[in-house]
């Protein structure tokens, strides 16, 4: 109950923070965030209308694909985030903090990028082109603010083209800045080598598969004290590394850790 409590806490204060990038930084430059709501942007601009409403609308058929590859949980917090994301922007003035359009791309992209991965990272998304970049590297080793830069790149060749390429540019900075954020939060793609030297191999064994891991024990040698003991190597991702580190503190508060980034995995390993 608590953490789901925590959740919802999250999924708001992700929402406010992406409206907050929107309203304050973007829209009152004329700027986009890219993607969906890029294009939402680019509607209210040239046609009229209202781009939080029109935000909400475009994501319906996405969060709809989304459901059938992704997961109803996935889903739900995506719909939440949309809506209150909405919400946000109907409460919060569409008046610029900065009037220098970098200040704008940069400081509305941190804001964006914020919002985003911290939903990410419980599990969810802020809809759009993240539940898209989501599906693309769900089995693949592919930074997901990468993905989602790609994506949202071609949105900006549009304004590049329809209106103005400074403004292409500069938004272009912001989609940038927001995919940079989401990799440094969201860091599932970050996998980690751990190699573990303990007296309680079998204790520690147990522990360690729950996290639905491959571990591999391997016997090792003390090369000062010419003990014979065990070691476990194990694969896992930045984003579960916590709680790894709490399972060996807990079992053995003696055990040796190298903990070394992986630049690749080949073979069986699981990926969600």
């Amino acid at each position: 109950m608590l953490k789901m409590f925590l959740n919802g806490l999250i999924i708001v204060a992700g929402a406010a923070l992406i409206a907050a990038g929107f309203n304050f930084f973007l829209i009152p430059l004329n700027l986009l965030s890219g993607g969906i709501s890029g294009i939402s942007m680019l509607i209210g601009y040239f046609f009229g209308g209202n781009i939080g409403y029109i935000y909400l609308l475009l994501n319906i058929p996405i969060i709809i694909w989304g459901y059938f590859v992704l997961g109803r949980a996935f889903v739900m917090i995506s719909i939440l985030s949309v809506v209150f994301t909405t919400w946000f922007m109907q409460l919060f003035p569409a008046s610029g903090v900065p009037t220098e359009q970098l200040l704008g791309a940069v400081f509305g992209g941190v804001l964006i990028g914020i919002g985003t991965g911290i939903t990410l990272r419980i599990g969810g998304s802020s809809g759009g082109f993240d539940i898209v970049g989501s599906i693309l590297t769900r089995n693949r080793d592919f930074p997901l603010g990468t993905a989602i830069f790609i994506l949202n790149g071609l949105v900006i060749l549009v304004l590049g083209f329809q209106e103005n390429w400074d403004l292409a540019l500069y938004s272009m900075i912001s989609i940038f800045v927001t995919g940079k954020v989401i990799d440094i939060i969201h860091i599932k793609h970050v996998k980690v080598t751990a190699m573990i030297v303990t007296s309680q191999t079998d204790l520690m064994l147990d522990r360690l598969m729950k996290l639905h891991r491959g571990v591999t024990v391997m016997k090792t040698r003390g090369g000062y004290t010419h003990m014979d003991r065990e070691m476990l190597m194990t694969v896992t991702t930045r984003y579960e590394l916590v709680e790894l580190q709490r399972i060996i503190k807990e079992t053995d508060p003696k055990a040796f850790v190298n903990i070394v980034e992986t630049v690749t995995v080949w073979g069986e390993f699981r990926r969600n």
